[in-house]
């Protein structure tokens, strides 16, 4: 009877997965749930949709009006008689300034573009009528 000697049997090393995939799920729902929360607080409006609407990033000066008419320059209801004076405060000399007029979609056209009007002769230079992307 011939015996044959044993092979030796090679483990291979693994690391283990299953709390590393833990984390990385828990982290992804973490920040799924985190930003539904964050929204913008302020005036409540509605805005028109566009379907080629596009994120702005850059510093503005951002007036809203609400279906209403009034018009909110800083969360704070505004005057149009003051809010020449504001925006060409805020504006100063620069011509590189972009003053964003969000106007609830139900206003009447006027009056966002008295609020446009003002903006250009208060030195706006670069006007900016937001909109929400249409789904």
């Amino acid at each position: 009877m011939a015996l044959h000697p044993r092979k030796k049997q090679f483990y291979q090393i693994q690391a283990p997965l299953t709390s590393l995939i833990d984390i990385v799920f828990m982290l992804l729902i973490y920040f799924l749930l985190t930003t539904n929360f964050m929204v913008d607080e302020g005036i409540k409006i509605k805005l028109p949709q566009a379907k080629a609407a596009a994120p702005q990033t850059q510093q503005e000066i951002t007036i809203y009006v609400d279906r209403e008419g009034r018009a909110f320059l800083m969360n704070q209801e505004t005057p149009l008689n003051i809010l020449f004076a504001e925006l060409k405060k805020l504006i100063g000399g620069q011509k590189d300034k972009l003053v964003v007029i969000k106007a609830d979609r139900a206003v009447i056209l006027n009056h966002a573009v008295k609020v446009m009007d003002l903006a250009k002769a208060a030195g706006a230079e670069r006007l900016c009528l937001a909109t929400e992307k249409e789904l």
